[in-house]
């Protein structure tokens, strides 16, 4: 997202950092305009390294593309900030996406169609509900509902597409303008000419298909659409290797966010030090991993995907490794140089291999590369290693011998402020002063003149810009060549001065023959100590979410990024840890992950969780049962009510009373409960007994819950009693559920049903006053019975079952009551 950093920097900011630095903002006119966007799921990105950066990696392939560069880097989605105004004097802000997608077929005539997508504070993106954006930015030229559009506009401009009766209006124009056009999408078999395309707006997809609007054609000559496309924006989340560095990522970002607390002072600096360092074994491991598999590789494509991949974490790491040392470790002149040495060092690491082939031959001084392998230690400012290789020469040349010892005492004795070393930086600067004045002193003198190779090597150290350009091939980058040029010409540069050293360097390396790639903007905003051109770069040339998110966080809470606010609701951590666990929840399992970043954005967090989490399939009982644990741990209980629902509707629906019947009660929904409870019971009628009758037996205070649940409940304790053989407890709870109104007058005729076994017993059961209530109820319930048409044969069968239970009611209950009367009148006479 290439608007992520400049919405908070001011008109001011930004012309006071251009007007300084011409060169630098003729540079970013330049920049390519590479972000994250749409990619056909099977789509294959091509990408690599560029000869000139070769010695970064030794797993990626020569004479590839340039880094940061290709597909793999360059699937862009461009987003305009637009102003919202409600028209009832609320101003908020919402964010549009504009992307791009046209047919392969076509021709060079082909239209594109854009597509507008809304998302305000708290909501998920979707795709505007009532028009399209026409040719020249107007609104309308699409026909409502499909979000069609035709023409090729940079940005959109619309006004009042919403119409009024949503009571809002879109400022016209954006606030902030797009690097580069967003890059198009080809849809396979579709042809733009003669047909548009549909899209349908998913968390993590979109739908596309082809149709056709004109009404003219009758709808059964319109031939079906073949094929529905479904194009992802965030494919890494399904590589496996990726998934390794998110899960173990996501375990030291947890640890970082309880640092807070635990550690001040220098403690606490050296424990984000640690931090960072964990971080970038991650990407290393991740990249070792990946190497592997690269060799592996049975066919080339998947060699290519694992290639590129190498060179995305590749770059990860060496600009992690640069704001690690920039803006954690925030080293002071002198140490400066060291830490940048190292990171050359590990970043350039062909000439430990290169090494090994020299000296493992018979006479190293001989070797073809010899020579090539003491320019590069000389260049990486490996001295000691440089002496040990010039000790063979001289062994095996006695006519260099001489020049090989000059050479040496001169790089033994290099001034160099090491870690444990107490000299202070104006002794360091005056022993190299002098040094540097012995070293032009053989130079002038002709102490190396007979071997160009020692010399070439003086006029190194020495920092001539000449003779390290010659080296070009073996510097191999342009930060490579602007550390070697510090540290033999300025070895005490203190951080502020980088920026210029950087600057001037990418254009000596360059020499106008190429422009600057998405990398060395990158790196050159690192130099100039500007962290949010930084992020911006690197959100608009990373292909996730991941590194930002990641690497702003820990610099968030080195207090770097305290001032810096977005228009849009919150600050710039929070905004990439958002965009990145929305990333993660459009994966099967790695939600999970999402969850703990989502709990730790304090603005924006929770609602969007609320809306994320209500959108995971819930494809199993046992994933169900995750998601709800995570909503009652944060007490979102409309979230868990609606997950309960859900699975009771899908219990239902498969027949699985019992379950749903659960899932209502823990849904707390008391009209479902019923429904369930319905359901039990018209089974009842229908088989004669109970399903599920352990939860039944348990419901407990949560038969409370609805009426029908209620008597579900009491019903089957009346069976229980009934079979434990307690006929009066049985026969009084029989007679409640029917005189307090809970039992459903449907079901009265099969409780009456169940009376007459209670009836028929030996021992009378029912008092003359509970006969009484029965009868009444009998009568009730026959009185009221509806008056049919015509009736059919299976009516009448119906109508006579009916009428023989109430007869043998009718005689039971009599039956009954002269039992009771005289059952009663002797216990009055006695």
């Amino acid at each position: 997202m290439d608007q992520l950093c400049s919405p908070a920097m001011n008109t001011a900011q930004r012309s006071n950092r251009d007007g300084a630095n011409p060169q630098t903002k003729q540079q970013r006119k330049a920049r390519l305009g590479r972000g994250r966007g749409l990619v056909l799921v099977r789509s294959t990105p091509s990408a690599g390294l560029s000869p000139r950066m070769r010695g970064r990696s030794t797993a990626a392939p020569a004479g590839s593309r340039g880094l940061l560069s290709g597909p793999a880097w360059g699937r862009p989605r461009r987003r305009l900030i637009w102003r919202e105004r409600y028209l009832e004097g609320r101003l908020t802000l919402a964010l549009f996406s504009l992307s791009c997608c046209r047919g392969q077929e076509g021709g060079p005539g082909r239209r594109k169609c854009i597509v507008l997508h809304r998302g305000g504070r708290g909501q998920e993106e979707r795709p505007l509900q009532r028009w399209g954006i026409g040719p020249a930015g107007r609104a309308g030229g699409a026909r409502r509902g499909s979000f069609l559009a035709a023409g090729s506009e940079r940005e959109a401009r619309a006004a009042n597409i919403c119409g009024p009766e949503r009571s809002r209006r879109l400022w016209c124009g954006a606030m902030e303008e797009l690097d580069g056009e967003p890059t198009v999408t080809l849809i396979p078999g579709v042809n733009s000419q003669k047909k548009q395309m549909c899209f349908d707006w998913g968390p993590g997809e979109m739908l596309v298909c082809e149709t056709s609007f004109n009404k003219k054609e009758k709808s059964e000559m319109v031939p079906g659409c073949p094929y529905i496309h479904i194009i992802r924006k965030d494919i890494d989340v399904y590589c496996k290797i990726l998934r390794k560095l998110f899960n173990e990522s996501h375990g030291i970002f947890v640890g970082l966010q309880r640092i807070e607390e635990e550690f001040t002072g220098k403690s606490r600096k050296a424990q984000l030090v640690r931090v960072s360092k964990n971080y970038r074994s991650v990407i290393r491991a991740c990249m070792e991993e990946m190497h592997q598999l690269a060799i592996a590789a049975k066919d080339p494509a998947s060699g290519g995907q694992f290639s590129s991949q190498i060179s995305i974490l590749s770059a990860m790491e060496l600009i992690w490794n640069l704001c690690e040392i920039l803006f954690i470790e925030v080293a002071p002149a002198g140490p400066l140089l060291l830490h940048l040495l190292d990171w050359v060092r590990l970043h350039v690491c062909e000439v430990d291999s290169l090494s090994a082939d020299v000296l493992g031959s018979e006479n190293p001084s001989k070797h073809q590369d010899f020579w090539k392998l003491v320019t590069i230690l000389v260049l990486q400012g490996r001295l000691d290693e440089a002496r040990q290789m010039l000790s063979k020469e001289a062994d095996a040349s006695p006519t260099s011998a001489g020049m090989c010892r000059v050479l040496g005492d001169l790089m033994r004795t290099m001034p160099v402020l090491s870690p444990g070393n107490t000299q202070t930086l104006t002794e360091l600067e005056l022993k190299w002063q002098h040094w540097h004045e012995e070293c032009e002193r053989h130079l002038q003198d002709g102490t190396f003149a007979s071997s160009p190779h020692l010399e070439s090597l003086c006029k190194i150290m020495l920092g001539d810009e000449a003779a390290l350009l010659e080296q070009k091939e073996l510097l191999s980058n342009w930060y490579h060549f602007l550390v070697t040029r510090l540290l033999y010409s300025c070895p005490t540069v203190k951080p502020m001065d980088l920026h210029c050293y950087a600057q001037s360097s990418l254009d000596l390396f360059l020499g106008g023959e190429s422009s600057a790639e998405p990398l060395d903007n990158i790196l050159l905003a690192a130099f100039e100590f500007d962290i949010h051109q930084v992020i911006k770069e690197c959100s608009i040339a990373l292909s996730n979410w991941w590194f930002v998110a990641h690497l702003t966080d820990l610099l968030d809470h080195c207090k770097l990024l305290q001032s810096h606010n977005l228009y849009f609701g919150s600050n710039m951590r929070e905004f990439l840890l958002l965009e990145y666990a929305s990333g993660l929840f459009a994966h099967h399992s790695l939600w999970q992950l999402g969850v703990d970043y989502f709990d730790h954005c304090p603005e924006l967090g929770r609602v969007s969780l609320e809306l994320h989490i209500e959108r995971i399939p819930l494809s199993t009982e046992q994933k169900a049962l995750k998601v709800l644990r995570v909503c009652e741990q944060r007490q979102m209980t409309e979230q868990v009510r609606s997950i309960c629902k859900i699975l009771a509707m899908k219990a239902v629906r498969n027949n699985r009373l019992g379950s749903a019947l659960s899932w209502s009660i823990r849904a707390k929904d008391a009209a479902f409960a019923t429904l369930v409870s319905d359901r039990f019971l018209r089974d009842y009628c229908e088989r004669g007994c109970f399903s599920d009758l352990d939860l039944i037996d348990n419901l407990g205070p949560a038969m409370m819950l609805s009426d029908r649940l209620t008597f579900l409940g009491k019903y089957r304790e009346f069976h229980r009693l009934y079979g434990e053989k307690r006929f009066v407890d049985a026969a009084s709870l029989l007679l409640s559920l029917m005189t307090s109104q809970i039992a459903p007058r449907s079901f009265w005729m099969t409780l009456l049903t169940d009376a007459l076994p209670l009836l028929e017993q030996k021992q009378v059961i029912f008092s003359a006053e509970q006969t009484y209530e029965l009868m009444r109820c009998l009568e009730d319930l026959t009185s009221e019975r509806p008056a049919h048409g015509e009736p059919d044969a299976q009516q009448l069968q119906d109508d006579d079952i009916e009428t023989t239970k109430v007869e043998m009611l009718r005689i039971g209950l009599a039956r009954n009551l002269a039992r009771s009367i005289i059952k009663e009148g002797s216990l009055d006479g006695s």
